[in-house]
């Protein structure tokens, strides 16, 4: 089972740009950012290969979202600007086995705790 750790959550206002990080105990896998705001289901928001080469994100957040890795740290990260309420919710880190597959809807096992993220007009 992979370990992961968010960090980076907080409140902003509409507008301004978030960073969140992940910190990973295994490498090789795919990873991704997923969401729930509350009272709805939890959506997919990014996912990265492990090589960085496929990257699928979400039509909610595209063209103001960046999601990268640092593969030596083990670490994944997911910049949104242009925040929104909407942009709300908690996020959560998860990563699943490398088997060609890392898309939004490829399946998840391992989870974080995640990290909140607050948009205020």
């Amino acid at each position: 089972q992979v370990q992961l750790v968010e960090s980076g959550g907080g409140s902003v206002q509409a507008g301004e740009s978030l960073t969140l990080s992940c910190a990973a105990s295994a490498a090789g896998i795919c990873m991704g950012w997923f969401r729930q705001a509350p009272g709805k289901e939890r959506e997919g928001v990014a996912t990265l290969s492990p090589g960085s080469a496929a990257r699928d994100i979400a039509d909610s957040v595209k063209g103001r979202t960046s999601i990268s890795r640092d593969i030596g740290k083990k670490m994944l990260y997911l910049q949104i600007s242009s925040l929104k309420p909407e942009d709300t919710g908690t996020y959560y880190c998860a990563a699943r086995r490398w088997d060609g597959r890392c898309a939004l809807d490829s399946g998840y096992s391992d989870w974080g705790q995640g990290t909140q993220v607050t948009v205020s007009n």
